[in-house]
């Protein structure tokens, strides 16, 4: 294990940034939780339950005004609707299944949480802004106006100093960094780039960044902020998720309802699996045990569970208009840093 560059951020394996999300390793804090699939349906402006062991829905609770993603909280202990027009984040008790009074927050398209569990961080996307706010209260702490438009997801080196961030709307990267709440470099892409979901390699080598316009997923090093290659995957490509034992990375390519898997070792594409009849895989997570790939249909009102062993599709479910950030939880970690589920 290796010291973090963040006092308060737990120690963390440099050859795999992942190795406490192994099946089933639940935290103590969630172990007890029940097992459930939150799906926020953006055009509904409400939560679909879902029981993962019977495939259906058990409840429908209404939120907020589009409500986006859903997040668990850095400490595990509550998972944040983000009702991005709503202005508002209204919180689950994950323990209870009990949905809590919102919280005003200005345009929480996403959120994120530092490594060291000081500050949640707000990507606002219509206010061009990464609002960094009290991890419980969500009192702003800080604001940082970014050069670019449609800020939406992120993820952190290994050490937690930085984290890279997309901006959808323009084609850029930022990095910035965590501690000091500040903009350390700009990349503007390719043009007609559509930079969507971050995540970097185990080994912290690599990261990916999802391209929806270009259909592939591009190379990047964090360190010294450059672009290394690009790998094209398919139409649409939106979200990426790590399997649970740290070895793949599967990328949602929502345009053509398929999902590419990659191999981290050799950093080349080893499957594809295409959904049956028309579906808009796109974003999601991981069970508990690693056998299900959660995700949901952006257009068609419906979620996938998908088998990460042969990619077959065990279950199509309908819910709400315009599903999105859907969480599966709990999921093994010992943190979050949010979006729908990064755990370290």
């Amino acid at each position: 294990m290796r010291h973090a560059a963040l006092p308060g951020m737990p120690d963390y394996d440099p050859e795999d940034l992942y190795a406490a999300d192994r099946p089933n390793e639940l935290s103590p804090v969630v172990k007890n939780d029940p097992s459930y699939v939150y799906v926020p349906n953006t055009e509904s402006n409400t939560v679909s339950v879902i029981d993962p062991a019977t495939y259906k829905v058990v409840r429908t609770v209404p939120v907020g005004d589009q409500p986006q993603h859903v997040v668990p909280s850095w400490d595990l202990k509550t998972l944040w609707v983000n009702n991005d027009q709503g202005n508002s984040l209204t919180p689950i008790n994950p323990a209870t299944g009990q949905f809590g009074t919102p919280v005003p927050v200005h345009d929480p398209y996403n959120l994120y949480f530092t490594p060291d569990g000081k500050s949640a961080v707000v990507m606002a996307e219509s206010d061009k802004e990464l609002v960094f706010r009290d991890p419980h209260t969500m009192a702003i702490q800080t604001v940082l106006h970014v050069p670019c438009e449609g800020v939406n997801h992120a993820d952190f080196s290994p050490d937690g100093s930085y984290f890279i961030a997309s901006c959808e709307f323009s084609g850029h990267l930022l990095k910035v960094d965590t501690a000091k709440h500040t903009l350390i470099g700009v990349i503007a892409m390719e043009h007609g780039a559509m930079p969507q979901d971050v995540k970097i390699s185990p080994d912290g080598s690599v990261w990916y960044v999802a391209d929806m316009q270009t259909s592939g997923v591009w190379t990047l090093n964090g360190d010294t902020f450059k672009i290394t290659g690009f790998i094209p995957t398919g139409n649409g490509a939106h979200g990426l998720y790590v399997s649970r034992d740290s070895k793949s990375l599967y990328i949602t390519n929502r345009g053509e309802g398929s999902i590419s898997v990659l191999d981290f070792a050799t950093g080349k594409l080893v499957a594809k699996w295409k959904i049956p009849g028309h579906a808009s895989p796109d974003m999601g997570g991981v069970s508990a045990d690693g056998k299900v790939l959660w995700l949901t249909g952006r257009y068609d009102a419906e979620v996938y569970a998908i088998s990460t062993v042969d990619g077959h599709l065990i279950a199509r479910i309908p819910v709400g208009e315009g599903p999105h950030g859907l969480c599966v939880y709990p999921e093994p970690g010992r943190y979050s840093l949010g979006h729908t589920g990064i755990f370290r």
